[in-house]
C-alpha cells in the first residue's frame, strides 16, 4: 500500500473548494498523477474532468452551489454529516481547531469541518497517524453520507468524490474497521 501523498490532497482540497479560474489546469495536472499513482481512483476523476472541459466557470460555479451549498444530503461539512446540528458537533468543531493551532493551521473564512479545509490540512502536516486517524474516523465516514446524498450516479461532483473516497481507502485500507 503506497502511503498518503500529500500533494494529492492538497489537489482534491482545491478541487472540492469554490471553484475558480485555475480549476482546469489544476484538474487536468493532476488527473495525470493520479492515473500513474492510482489508476483506481483516476477512473472516476476521468469523468469529472470531462464536464469540467465541456463548462465554462459560471456553469461550473452554478453545479457547485447547487450540489453542495444547496443540498443538506451532500452538505460537505464533516461534523455535520457525522453528527448533525448538535453538541456533537461543536465539540468536533472545536476539537479540530485545538488541532489545527496545534500544528499552526488556518482554516481561512470556512469552518474547521469543511471537507476541502480538512483535506487541506492533511495535506499541509507530514503527520500519517494522526491523518489515517482523521481519514479513517471522520473523512471516509462523511465522504459516504455526501457520496449518497447525491442521487445521480453520473454527477460530476460525485464522480470527483468517489475518486477521493477510493484514494484515501487505498491509502489506509488496513486500518479500517
Amino acid at each position: 500500500m503506497e502511503s498518503l501523498n500529500l500533494k494529492f490532497c492538497l489537489n482534491f482540497s482545491e478541487l472540492l473548494s469554490y471553484p475558480n479560474d485555475r480549476i482546469k489546469l489544476i484538474s487536468a495536472d493532476f488527473n495525470r498523477q493520479l492515473q500513474e499513482s492510482d489508476p483506481e481512483a483516476a477512473a472516476p476523476l476521468a469523468g469529472f474532468i470531462n464536464f469540467l472541459e465541456l463548462q465554462n466557470l459560471a456553469q461550473i460555479e452554478e453545479i457547485f452551489t447547487s450540489t453542495f451549498d444547496l443540498q443538506a444530503l451532500s452538505d460537505p461539512y464533516v461534523g455535520f454529516q457525522l453528527c448533525g446540528e448538535s453538541q456533537a458537533r461543536t465539540m468536533f468543531l472545536m476539537k479540530l481547531q485545538e488541532l489545527y493551532a496545534k500544528q499552526d493551521f488556518s482554516c481561512g473564512t470556512e469552518l474547521p469541518d469543511h471537507l476541502s479545509v480538512m483535506l487541506r490540512f492533511i495535506g499541509s502536516i507530514d503527520d500519517p497517524q494522526g491523518n489515517t486517524e482523521i481519514i479513517v474516523d471522520a473523512l471516509l465516514p462523511a465522504l459516504e453520507k455526501i457520496i449518497a446524498g447525491i442521487e445521480t450516479q453520473d454527477h460530476p461532483y460525485r464522480q470527483l468524490l468517489h475518486a477521493l473516497q477510493i484514494y484515501l481507502t487505498n491509502r489506509v485500507g488496513n486500518e479500517l474497521p
